[in-house]
């Protein structure tokens, strides 16, 4: 059985166990929230009706917060001196799926 959740603006395709990260979620390691389901396969059945899917629940436990890599950004426009240099690294939170409920 798998299920495809919305996590942090993106579609994820999950099964009970896995491990993802997603974009920074509030909330303390060992905590659990639940995903809304977008799609969920069971065998031969898949659901994707949005009435059968609101009885769905995906749930997941906060593993750890983390940082993405160093992304250097570097704005040059030639002949004129201009330089600009900027960075970012973003702000994650690993998640592990610990159940898929009502399908």
């Amino acid at each position: 059985m798998y299920a495809i959740v919305r996590a942090g603006g993106r579609q994820e395709k999950v099964t009970v166990g896995d491990v993802f990260e997603l974009d920074r979620h509030a909330g303390e390691p060992g905590e659990s929230f639940t995903l809304p389901a977008l799609l969920v396969v069971d065998g031969e059945t898949v659901t994707s009706d949005v009435k059968s899917l609101s009885g769905v629940t995906v749930t997941a436990e906060v593993v750890a917060h983390t940082k993405g890599p160093k992304i250097a950004i570097l704005h040059y426009r030639n002949k004129t001196g201009y330089k600009r240099r900027q960075g970012h690294r973003a702000q994650l939170t690993q998640v592990r799926i610990t159940g898929i409920t009502g399908a």
